[in-house]
């Protein structure tokens, strides 16, 4: 193995179209055939000496792993789900985040091992990382919470600069009406709910789309995409934002609008400091506040959509043993008619 092989990650993005291995075999479409041993040996075949040590760590779109190796840190192996991206649209998620972490933003990069970021092992496609320590980040604070709106400013300041040419758009065709169609072609809503879910899904996309139209021409920016606290780690050095296997393009008030919860004026008083932060290195468009619930909603709808469509992978009835029951119906719809309530409301305002 090549001495400080993993500090290769910090050269500059690779062309998206060549940082790709070329094995060529055949393609897997679940994840049935990638056990220990496969694992194991597909970073081997990176130039890597894997120490036997693997553990599992939590993700379920795609199958995400840490591997101890010989005489240097561990690294995280992220087995790309069969089928769900393109190899051009995970390029163009690895030269964006190389493109931040290139402009010392604390984005996780993958490992860039002789130009290559998108590894091919017996037809699986997978990527290595870094091991990041740190811890999930509590915002409670408003030191804290402008320094995540500086940071999430730069990412934005450089996603606007550039186009996605291959990731898809945070739309409401893609994250409402398609989620909806899916779950009515494929029977998930009990017959006694259907009519309920039909008719308020259908009303709360009408609405959505209004507001969308009322917000005039907002712009569409490359973006995390799903910026919540669970993907970013906190350090004595700050935030470092992981995952971006959800990356596109979108409104820059998406990856705000997780990262604060609770009572109106307790989102309120969040969002200005962020804002407030943010301000100092991306102008922040106030029309995009009147975003937050659709945003909020759709992503209630796509939530649901992806579990269904998820189904199938034994992971997923293991994991959310309570899905797809007559009472999840239910609160889902509970929930839809909350969102239809908070839509009615007045924005948020700074």
């Amino acid at each position: 193995m090549q001495a400080g092989i993993l500090s290769r990650h910090l050269r500059a993005a690779p062309e998206p179209g060549i940082a790709m291995s070329t094995e060529k075999d055949y393609t897997p479409t679940d994840y049935s055939e990638l056990s220990p041993d496969t694992l194991l040996n597909a970073i081997d075949s990176c130039g890597l000496q894997t120490d036997g040590r693997l553990l599992a760590l939590n993700s379920y779109e795609n199958r995400v792993y840490q591997a101890g190796i010989e005489s240097e840190a561990p690294v995280i192996a992220k087995f790309y789900r069969p089928g769900r991206w393109t190899d051009a649209a995970i390029l163009e998620e690895h030269a964006f985040a190389l493109e931040l972490a290139n402009q010392e933003l604390p984005v996780i990069a993958p490992i860039v091992i002789d130009g290559i970021t998108l590894q091919r092992y017996q037809g699986y496609r997978f990527a290595m990382y870094p091991r990041q320590g740190g811890y999930w980040p509590e915002l409670d604070t408003r030191q804290a919470r402008q320094w995540i709106g500086r940071v999430i400013a730069r990412m934005h300041a450089l996603g606007a600069a550039s186009r996605f040419r291959h990731r898809p758009e945070l739309d409401i065709d893609s994250h409402g009406h398609q989620s909806r169609r899916f779950l009515l072609d494929q029977d998930f809503i009990p017959a006694h709910l259907d009519t309920a879910y039909r008719t308020l899904s259908d009303d709360l996309l009408n609405q959505i789309t209004g507001i969308f139209a009322s917000a005039g021409n907002i712009s569409s920016i490359r973006i995390h995409g799903d910026c919540h606290a669970g993907n970013i780690l906190w350090t004595d050095a700050g935030p470092h934002f992981v995952d971006l296997d959800d990356c596109r393009t979108g409104p820059a008030i998406q990856d705000i609008w997780m990262l604060i919860s609770g009572e109106r004026h307790e989102m309120q008083v969040q969002l200005a400091d962020i804002v407030e932060g943010y301000q100092q290195f991306y102008d922040f468009d106030f029309r995009e506040l009147r975003l937050i619930e659709p945003l909020r909603t759709l992503r209630v709808m796509h939530y649901a959509a992806w579990l269904a469509r998820r189904w199938n992978d034994p992971a997923f009835p293991r994991a959310f043993p309570w899905f797809n029951t007559s009472r999840y119906w239910e609160e889902h719809i509970l929930a839809l008619r909350e969102q239809a309530g908070l839509l009615n409301e007045a924005p948020l305002v700074l």
